[in-house]
């Protein structure tokens, strides 16, 4: 495997997205939970619940992607897994930092943005 760092993050990903959902659990059953259900930061905090899935199997994916291809160590595909990387930290970061103070909001052009660059980083990888 060529890019461990992003397997690892995946299945942290993963990991995380198992224990801020079960923690939300916990209070999921009070209508009136941050708000209700349809409150701005009740939304944020399920967005970055499931951003931790889904961002751990983008970095899942990749990992097992770049093994597959003929130049695996290329520049792009090192600037992919690092960029993809930095999605995995900062989407669900920024997502509950959102749901606590809603500026933060506008923080979200980092991991959109490095989410974005990395996965087109990965297309110029292939031959």
């Amino acid at each position: 495997m060529h890019f461990p760092a992003n397997l690892l993050a995946g299945w942290i990903g993963f990991l995380a997205g198992a224990v801020t959902g079960a923690l939300m659990g916990l209070f999921f059953h009070r209508d009136n939970w941050l708000g209700g259900y349809d409150s701005f930061p009740r939304r944020m905090l399920r967005l970055g619940h499931i951003a931790c899935f889904g961002l751990g199997l983008i970095n899942i994916l990749f990992a097992l992607t770049a093994a597959s291809l003929p130049a695996p160590e290329s520049a792009a595909a090192r600037i992919a897994s690092l960029l993809l990387i930095i999605g995995m930290i900062t989407m669900p970061l920024n997502c509950f930092l959102t749901a606590w103070k809603k500026p933060f909001r506008h923080a979200f052009v980092i991991p959109a943005g490095s989410t974005l660059v990395g996965i087109i980083c990965l297309l110029f990888s292939f031959p």
